[in-house]
């Protein structure tokens, strides 16, 4: 099955919590790299993100990485195509606590 092409991520924070979208990505070497972070997501935000913006480089398979202030972060399963521009957008939303989180795909499209 071919992977998807996204050229966005989403993130929606549901969460009692400040969270801070982030990415990691595979590089030329198939080690896993963090990318810059965002801004803060504040509850009941949601923010739309170029992971190029972040540093991600074309073409790289790319996860969802939310960094969540003073708690456990939480890193997507799913890992997406990334590709400047591509019309499809990943869309996760983030909710628990600091200390016990859940990330999820909500769609890519």
């Amino acid at each position: 099955m071919a992977m998807t092409t996204v050229g966005k991520f989403s993130l929606h924070n549901g969460g009692g919590f400040v969270a801070r979208q982030m990415f990691t990505y595979l590089d030329d070497n198939g080690e896993k790299v963090a990318s810059k972070s965002s801004g803060d997501v504040l509850l009941g935000q949601t923010q739309e993100f170029d992971p190029g913006d972040f540093g991600v480089p074309d073409g790289a398979m790319t996860w969802s990485y939310v960094f969540v202030v003073w708690g456990y972060d939480n890193e997507a399963k799913q890992a997406f195509m990334y590709k400047k521009g591509a019309p499809k957008t990943a869309a996760y939303t983030i909710t628990g606590t600091t200390l016990s989180n859940t990330l999820g795909l909500i769609s890519s499209s």
